[in-house]
């Protein structure tokens, strides 16, 4: 496994192609207006209802936090008005479906898998292996990019779908610009990403925390009742195994940390999978990531304001999960230890089907070996982090700091020293 170091996150050393591409990114000038994004939108697809009246007031909130950032670079805003802009006009589309097939929120959903855990927990590994499983519904990339295909725009000759292609181009744009952004959350078209992203169509998860630093947005979010929200999510797993079964849902995002209650309403009998892993390791691994995606999302860096929001970020989602977990059943609950998983995958992911009540018949057993045979860690190699370093953090302090976390989950392993 090769293993690499970024050792020029505070300051970044940058080559001839990725100046020019950093020049570009400071130089785009662009223009955030909610109403002129939703008039953008309604254009392209021709359609105007957008349901619920408060996803243009949310966006609102999201746009002023945005604005509110003096430090994103052109090409920051850039991302963030393209997602925007994608995501509008799914809500147009889902709308439209639902309008047409009002049927598809008829379908019945069979008891769900939910991965919950922190951000770099091994949520993405876990997911995609229970998706390996064939009688889960699950969402990959390409599909949760554009969730409700256009009228018309179906597979061509080569029986790909467009939208498929698409992400494809996107993910190849995305490694010439970002070259080290598979080695650290690889996410081709086919991979298997968060639900809160299908959220994003409500105008409500964490997800913009991730693209630009946006505490007025973070505050807005965590003051919201989310049953509503998670109620929508419902509806839109409905929409999707209407268009391609099965139904049995196979979920996972951080964000549910901090929500527990508003899950178990909306999906009361799912099997909850929690990922356990040492903070101060999901810490240095989502900081640096972030960090790296930073030097041409902002004008600098600034590694220090970045290490200090995502320690509060992190500490309140443990402290949402610290509180609520009890709520979730035992009898429909697995601890899914960081250690312990990466030392046998395949058994865990056994432990979670009995658990969940379906077991693992022949078929699935040969589908989750399929998947482990063929991504073992650090198949793209992995960085090797530095919190003094890259971020002058001290390991100690912040495991004292998350105390309260590793106490109540005693059997989390301290990685970093």
């Amino acid at each position: 496994m090769e293993h690499v170091r970024i050792d020029d996150l505070r300051e970044p050393r940058r080559d001839a192609s990725e100046q020019a591409i950093y020049d570009m990114a400071v130089a785009m000038r662009v223009d955030l207006d909610a109403d002129a994004l939703i008039a953008r939108a309604r254009a392209d697809t021709g359609l105007v209802d957008l349901g619920d009246t408060g996803v243009e007031e949310r966006l609102r909130l999201q746009v002023a936090a945005v604005e509110a950032d003096a430090g994103l670079s052109g090409l920051g805003r850039h991302l963030v008005r393209d997602r925007w802009l994608e995501l509008l006009r799914a809500r147009l589309r889902f709308e439209e479906f639902v309008r047409r097939y009002p049927e598809a929120l008829e379908v019945e959903l069979e008891p769900p898998v939910i991965v919950v855990g922190l951000p770099r927990s091994g949520t993405t590994h876990l997911v995609n292996l229970l998706a390996a499983d064939r009688r889960f519904r699950s969402m990959p990339w390409w599909e949760i990019r554009e969730p409700i295909p256009v009228l018309g725009d179906g597979p061509g000759p080569d029986g790909v779908d467009p939208r498929y292609a698409r992400c494809a181009a996107e993910w190849e744009l995305t490694k010439t610009m970002s070259p080290m952004t598979a080695l650290m959350h690889d996410r081709p078209p086919f991979g298997i990403e968060e639900d809160c992203e299908l959220v994003d169509l409500d105008m409500c998860s964490y997800t913009l925390e991730w693209l630009a630093r946006v505490p007025q947005w973070r505050d807005a979010y965590l003051a919201l009742d989310q049953r509503p929200h998670y109620a929508f999510l419902r509806r839109e797993l409905q929409v999707l195994s209407f268009l391609r079964g099965p139904t049995r849902w196979v979920l996972k995002t951080p964000q549910h940390l901090e929500q527990i209650p508003a899950l178990l309403d909306a999906f009361p009998d799912a099997t909850i999978a929690c990922t356990l892993r040492d903070p101060v390791a999901v810490l240095q691994s989502a900081i640096t990531m972030l960090a790296y995606g930073d030097r041409l999302r902002r004008f600098e860096v600034g590694a220090d304001e970045l290490a200090t929001y995502w320690i509060d970020r992190i500490e309140r989602l443990l402290r949402a999960a610290v509180r609520d977990v009890d709520l979730i059943p035992t009898e429909r609950r697995v601890d899914v230890e960081f250690g312990a998983f990466m030392a046998d995958d395949l058994a865990m992911a056994t432990t979670i089907l009995e658990v969940a009540g379906i077991g693992v018949t022949p078929d699935a057993r040969a589908e989750l070996e399929t998947y482990v045979s063929r991504n073992p860690r650090g198949k793209q190699g992995q960085v090797v982090y530095d919190l003094r370093a890259d971020f002058g953090l001290e390991p100690d302090d912040l495991y004292e700091r998350f105390a309260f976390y590793l106490e109540a989950f005693p059997q989390i392993r301290r990685e970093v020293h």
